[in-house]
């Protein structure tokens, strides 16, 4: 809604619109039925977007007119771009009755079609034959998948099959190609980020990244363009085929070599010139280390290369001052360095000044050449890509353009996910974020990173345009007599300032009265605050630094996730129109009770309409969480974080556990400040209050609740510990390996600083892993659904102990007075929302399936 309200032209449209003088009886039609109440519905909604005082205005009122097209199931999110098009069916249904009525003997005009559509020819050849049709089209459809850019979609839609066979008289090949007749004034792309993955037997979302310019030239789409556009098609087309040989000749520069590995073609003469150029030996290297060998007894006469280089020099090579012969210290990192009288590089055996000048000469000209070649074949593939680049960017080409209006985006996967809008604000030249009720200032940058894909599960879903050169799409309107810019309530029509004027009425009233009851309840607790009463059980203390899992203060407060969970259910709770009996958790006596408790309102009936809604609203989240604990998901999915209810489920919390929970989460004061959802709020309020102590055994109550926070304080242990492993286990002794050049200048000081590193750096893991471990064993020995896979954990925590040992022996070896510090207190957890932990838990968790199985 809101991309077509900030097109003013649209806007105008609509709230100018007036029902047709027949309407006023009955409909004549289903379509009348149905699309002339949506419009009156469409009016009111645009009409408070202008002039409402309210931070924000309810759509469901026009929202539920049209979900009556949709007869899927409710529990299923309907597709947008569906949703898109019967909306603008059902306008343009509305608009052309209106049309109808009007017209004087002329066929009438449609202002949403001359609006949002546009024609195409399509010019092909089907088995020998050539044909050519004129199109309508609205939304305009372009797969995503194998393409990176919005031109290389637009091409892939314009071309379909071999049009080779549209030049040729006696090709038999089919193929069409599309060219843009009439473009419409607001053009309007569906990206395809969905396909069905026949394997699976589900819909995926296609992540791939695709990029989109701000302003889209589209000259070499439209037909009077054909014959330049079908000219430069075939020149990119043989620039193209040219760049791939040459691009395969890069490539066998850059890959040299007939094995499984390759290298460079000019790091390999590089070596070879290397080599060439080493001081020559006279002796083999394993004849050398033979002649080296201690006396018999204490090395074998001949032995292994493999067991030389683990084995290394002996004792008798390190001159001694000592008669006594030295017993043999097992170095690991050390004993296996070079012998300072060996070369470090292998060189050639016997090689002359007159060969080597020779090859050095030849070796120094090849790759000379090569390096030439090189840099030519790059500058050439460079020229050729700027070539096709600036192809269309002659002044003939560029006559065209639509600026990009709005984007509409979907964070998520195929089944489910989370929408908002970036749209640009033509006046202040910026782009503004429509997310829910909150509207912020953005930037292109931010609206490329969650538009184009790649970076996340959030991408591009619909790009609308606008013909730039149609100003009338964004103006303003002005006073026909003073020439000033109307605004705000000033641009409405009559009836529609009218119905602005009362909502405000009663949104000043609401307010009085909200005021009003706040005062009332300050001075009711005041006066309750002054009679003695009983004390409750209250709930067991939460340890200081102790996360809460509700990420607030107390468990009433709930998290923004939880909020809008709440809020959807009750939402569908209330748009439900069949009339349904108190659910099994609201019985009679409870009815009268709450009633009683409710004391503002003054009729029975609309109190029990709302404890009907709120006992709907309850069971559509419980069936929702069920839902979620009944399924398999992937480690890297674990619905246990999301909420506790879940958790509860696996672990068969007792009933009356799970109810009062939900009750706490649909009771919170902070809910949400739409009417509706703070009338169920006081039900369910009310309801917390009517629970009697011996229908809810409250210690067993926090039990529950407190051993949920130990599970989630377990999962952040384990997530950081892993993410400590990962992070240092980069370092491997390999790489102490491939920078031993490094350790040889530093000497022993280099190496001890390198493994202190680790060291310390696999003891932070290990810290993390220890008391996931415990709190998990601790929560495993309560049920098999209460912790995580003992396994995993007991894994990687081998792991980082081994690590951590291995290198805490040289510390120990060079520094006899190191340390290691004692585990005694737990490490302070860093305070994570749900969303974040969700997101790191299953990064770090996709991380490990993608590692081998032995987990190194």
């Amino acid at each position: 809604f809101q991309s077509l309200f900030n097109l003013l032209e649209f806007r105008r449209l609509v709230l100018n619109f007036n029902p047709p003088a027949n309407a006023q009886d009955l409909p004549r039609n289903q379509k009348e039925h149905r699309n002339l109440p949506f419009m009156r519905e469409l009016r009111y909604l645009f009409a408070l977007l202008v002039g409402s005082k309210r931070k924000y205005v309810d759509p469901s009122r026009a929202v539920e007119i049209l979900k009556d097209a949709f007869k899927s199931n409710d529990s299923q999110q309907q597709d947008v771009s569906e949703f898109t098009h019967k909306l603008l069916d059902w306008l343009e249904d509305a608009f052309q009755i209106k049309a109808e009525e009007e017209r004087d003997g002329e066929k009438p005009k449609n202002p949403m079609v001359e609006l949002f559509y546009g024609r195409f020819l399509a010019v092909g050849v089907l088995e020998g034959k050539k044909f050519e049709n004129t199109e309508m089209f609205g939304q305009y459809p372009l797969q995503v998948n194998g393409f990176k850019d919005l031109h290389e979609c637009l091409e892939a839609a314009m071309i379909e099959g071999e049009i080779e066979s549209l030049h040729s008289e006696n090709s038999a090949k089919s193929g069409q190609e599309h060219w843009f007749t009439e473009l419409p004034p607001v053009l309007t792309f569906e990206l395809s980020r969905f396909e069905f993955n026949q394997a699976l037997g589900r819909p995926e979302k296609i992540h791939n990244k695709l990029e989109f310019p701000p302003i889209l030239y589209l000259d070499r789409y439209m037909h009077k363009n054909r014959e330049i556009t079908r000219i430069k098609r075939d020149e990119i087309k043989r620039l193209k085929e040219y760049l791939t040989v040459l691009q395969q000749r890069l490539e066998r520069y850059l890959s040299y070599g007939s094995g499984p590995k390759r290298f460079p073609l000019v790091d390999v003469l590089q070596y070879a010139l290397e080599f060439a150029s080493s001081k020559p030996v006279c002796t083999s290297p394993v004849d050398d280390l033979g002649a080296s060998a201690p006396a018999s007894g204490t090395m074998p006469a001949q032995t292994p290369p493999s067991t030389i280089d683990q084995q290394g020099p002996s004792s008798s090579d390190v001159p001694s001052t000592s008669p006594v012969q030295r017993s043999v210290i097992h170095k690991p990192f050390t004993q296996s360095r070079i012998p300072p009288d060996l070369p470090m590089h292998p060189a050639p055996r016997h090689i002359t000044e007159e060969e080597l000048s020779v090859l050095e000469g030849c070796l120094h000209r090849w790759r000379t050449e090569v390096e030439n070649d090189t840099r030519d074949l790059q500058e050439s593939i460079s020229r050729i890509h700027r070539t096709i680049e600036l192809m269309y960017s002659d002044k003939t080409m560029v006559q065209v353009p639509y600026r990009l209006h709005a984007v509409l985006v979907h964070e998520g996967q195929a089944n489910a996910g989370h929408y908002w809008a970036y749209i640009y604000d033509h006046h202040q030249n910026r782009w503004m974020k429509y997310n829910d009720i909150s509207v912020t200032k953005s930037t292109w940058e931010e609206l490329e990173r969650d538009s184009f894909g790649g970076y996340r599960n959030a991408s591009a879903y619909c790009l609308m345009y606008i013909n730039d050169k149609e100003q009338y799409l964004i103006q303003e309107e002005f006073n026909k007599e003073t020439g000033q810019i109307l605004v705000g309530m000033d641009t409405l029509p009559s009836d529609l300032r009218d119905y602005v004027k009362e909502d405000n009425k009663r949104f000043e009233k609401e307010l009085e009265e909200w005021d009003a009851e706040l005062a009332q309840k300050a001075q009711q607790e005041k006066l309750l605050s002054q009679i003695p009463r009983a004390p409750a059980p209250s709930p067991a203390p939460v340890q200081a630094g102790e996360p809460e899992y509700l990420e607030q203060p107390s468990r009433t407060d709930i998290s923004k996730h939880l909020k809008e969970d709440s809020v959807q259910a009750i939402n569908k709770a209330l748009a439900e129109q069949e009339d349904r009996g108190p659910e099994a958790i609201m019985d009679t006596k409870v009815c009268t009770t709450v009633m009683s408790v409710v004391q503002k309102e003054n009729t029975k009936t609309c109190v029990l309409y709302r404890l009907k809604c709120m006992s709907r609203a309850i069971k559509l989240e419980y069936t929702r969480l069920l839902k979620l604990a009944q399924e398999d998901p992937p480690p890297e999915c674990d619905y246990r974080l999301r909420h506790a209810i879940v958790y509860f489920i696996q672990n068969q919390a007792p009933k009356k556990i799970i109810e009062r929970t939900l009750l706490e989460q649909f009771g919170d004061h902070n809910l949400s400040f739409d009417e509706r959802c703070r009338n169920i709020m006081k039900v369910a309020q009310a309801k917390l209050e009517m629970i009697k102590p011996d229908e809810v055994n409250m210690e067993e109550y926090e039990r529950w609740h407190q051993d949920y926070r130990h599970f989630r304080e377990t999962t952040m242990f384990l997530m950081v510990g892993l993410e400590f492993f990962q992070k240092k286990s980069k370092w491997s002794y390999r790489s102490l390996e491939e920078h031993g050049s490094y350790v040889e200048a530093g000497g022993y000081w280099m190496l001890y600083l390198i493994l202190l590193f680790l060291h310390f750096s696999y003891m932070e893991a290990l810290l993390y892993l220890i008391y996931a471990y415990q709190n998990n064993k601790e929560l495993l020995s309560k049920g098999p659904y209460r912790g995580h896979d003992e396994e995993l954990i007991s894994h990687y925590r081998r792991e980082s102990s081994l690590q951590e040992k291995l290198t805490d022996f040289l510390p120990k070896l060079l520094d006899c007075s190191t340390e290691i510090k004692g585990f005694n207190d737990p490490p302070k957890l860093p305070s994570y929302s749900t969303h974040e932990l969700c997101e790191r838990y299953a990064r770090i968790m996709l991380s490990l399936s993608r590692t081998p199985a032995d987990g190194r």
